[in-house]
């Protein structure tokens, strides 16, 4: 049977060097291929030149991207930009960046798709979003985030490509609606006979809905196979390494982040890509560069010792369930009878809570429930509030800025996104000196020293002191964040929603770090819709639905036995990556 998309020796270069190297891969009607790595690894830059596109200063040098008998690298430019959305289409990890802001949800889904209005309610149902005029008339900011990913998604299918591409489309999304993104995405495989690329770093989403399973790193394939033999019988260690940092919800285990980091384009590469980061790597892996041959567990694998890492049984490392704190135990912060409105409308409705010393304490629910806003509340950054917040046995007002010196520098946050929280103008470790100096008033030497001892706390090297944040990754400019946190010395920290952007290694590094800073004394709120990683860190957990705590408990009592519906239906959504294959999940087995 011949395939509907056929990939071969796809190569993007920049100065010289290239980014992806000699990718290919064949896929039928239907069938969805997971394209996994860490960030930087080429993945994005893969999804857009199946598109004829690169990003500036970057070039499509070799290969051809055959969809539907058509090889688009070849088509002349006027034909190439015909060919994007009737042939292949793409749909963003930021639906925003696919939707014009001015126009309304009708008019967006009309234009250039040839789409008359009965067809495009019929496509909106097809999406699992309604079809009637009130919704048509809406623009993309009054839709959530799910439902702006859904409105891309139908955007992208409207004009009938044979192949989509998706690039992390559910990146950043709770549970629930991510559920619902996969589910729209296999069932329009199947109904639309569509074949999909799907890019994410979540290997647990990958085994939700690929049949194929392709691994990046250093812009390389290292393994690639039917999903089952890739994420039960890895051959490569890279792809087990990712195995390896994955969380679960069913269990309490450590993470295992991969040491090192990931390659830069100009890096030399004499040998195996991943040697300087292997466990398994010999003197011959440094010299030698390994082809794509068949392996023991039946994946293709870049390794010169596939075989034998196939045969290796994978182990995960449990970490202890957590003491029960003692009876007596005085609260460190106690909350009772917490309301929060926003501009007279509420949100969050009498929420209570103790957390005690060493403590941390997961807050979980769907986007919307109200955890960001009550994390706000405590942090004093959000003063239309009414209850009690008792820290330290003492009452503190709602704004921070009426609170005394020391319960803003006991009280700290980290914020989701640290680029944002980060100021652009002053260096890493300038951006420390700051809260030093006004809560400490130390002298500059003192202060260098300090932040500097925090830096290297947070695994953050000296010599990358001195650069501005935008010079970071995504995972070093988070790791910043809770240096500059730690510096005031805090007896609590609010993360909030620090990891859901994170892939899943550097995830794991944030998670066993945090796990190491509660070690040594302060309690944490861990603000996430991810039960996986509230399982591997928190102690006890409170679940809002609709601004309210519909259960709270002990992290390991609730999760595995959970008494209310909804929490069930957020473990129900949690998926796991399995250890055996049991059944069907992708669409096409």
């Amino acid at each position: 049977m011949s395939k509907e998309v056929v990939v071969s020796g796809v190569t993007v270069e920049a100065a010289g060097n290239p980014i992806v190297r000699e990718i290919g891969f064949e896929l039928g009607r239907g069938e969805v291929l997971g394209v996994v790595g860490e960030s930087g690894s080429g993945k994005s830059t893969l999804a857009l030149a199946l598109l004829g596109f690169a990003r500036s200063g970057a070039k499509i040098t070799g290969g051809q991207v055959v969809v539907d008998g058509v090889n688009l690298l070849s088509l002349p430019a006027a034909e190439l930009r015909r060919a994007r959305g009737r042939r292949v289409a793409y749909v963003p990890q930021d639906p925003a960046t696919a939707l014009n802001p001015a126009l309304r949800v009708s008019t967006q889904l009309t234009e250039g798709s040839g789409q008359l209005l009965p067809q495009v309610r019929q496509l909106l149902d097809t999406v699992g979003l309604p079809g009637d005029d009130a919704f048509l008339r809406r623009r993309p900011r009054q839709l959530s985030g799910g439902q702006q990913q859904r409105v891309a998604i139908a955007m992208a299918v409207a004009a009938g490509p044979r192949l989509i591409v998706l690039d992390e489309p559910t990146t950043g999304l709770d549970v629930a609606t991510q559920s619902r993104v996969l589910g729209l995405v296999r069932d329009l495989c199947r109904t639309r006979d569509l074949a999909a690329i799907y890019v994410s770093h979540d290997l647990a989403v990958v085994s939700d809905v690929a049949d194929q399973v392709m691994v990046m790193y250093g812009g390389e394939v290292v393994e690639h196979g039917p999903a089952r033999e890739v994420l039960t019988r890895a051959a490569h260690p890279y792809t087990r390494a990712l195995l390896a940092a994955v969380p679960s919800a069913t269990h309490r285990q450590r993470l295992v982040p991969i040491r090192g980091r990931a390659p830069g384009i100009d890096d030399p590469r004499a040998g195996c890509v991943f040697a300087p980061r292997c466990d398994h790597a010999t003197t011959a892996c440094g010299t030698t560069h390994p082809a794509l041959t068949r392996s023991a567990s039946g994946t293709l694998a870049r390794c010169i010792r596939a075989d034998e890492v196939a045969q290796t049984a994978r182990s995960v490392p449990r970490a202890p369930e957590p003491d029960p704190p003692a009876a007596d135990q005085a609260a460190l912060l106690s909350v009772s009878g917490l309301n929060a409105s926003y501009r007279g409308r509420q949100v969050v409705f009498d929420v209570s809570f103790d957390l005690r010393p060493g403590q941390c304490l997961a807050v979980v629910g769907e986007s919307g429930s109200g955890k960001t806003t009550m994390s706000r509340c405590l942090a004093g950054l959000h003063t239309e509030q009414q209850g009690s917040v008792i820290f330290e046995g003492k009452p503190v007002p709602p704004a921070a800025a009426r609170r005394d010196s020391r319960t803003r520098r006991e009280l700290q946050y980290v914020f989701q996104n640290p680029y944002g929280s980060l100021s652009p103008h002053r260096t890493v470790e300038d951006g420390l000196l700051v809260p030093l100096r006004h809560y400490f008033g130390v002298t500059a030497r003192e202060g260098r020293r300090r932040a500097r001892a925090a830096l290297d706390r947070v695994e953050i090297p000296a010599r990358l002191g001195g650069r501005y944040p935008a010079e970071l990754s995504g995972g070093q400019r988070q790791r910043v964040a809770i240096a500059r946190a730690l510096v005031c010395e805090p007896k609590l920290i609010i993360c909030d929603e620090v990891t859901s952007a994170l892939d899943v290694s550097v995830q794991a590094s944030v998670v066993e770090l945090l796990r190491s800073l509660m070690n040594d004394g302060p309690s944490m709120i861990f603000v996430t819709h991810n039960l996986a990683v509230v399982r591997s860190i928190s102690d006890e957990v409170v679940v809002l639905s609709e601004g309210r705590a519909v259960e709270s408990g002990r992290t390991d009592q609730v999760l595995a036995a959970p008494s209310h519906p909804y929490t069930r239906s957020l473990l129900a959504a949690t998926l796991e990556v399995p250890t055996s294959w049991r059944g069907d999940s992708g669409c096409g087995w």
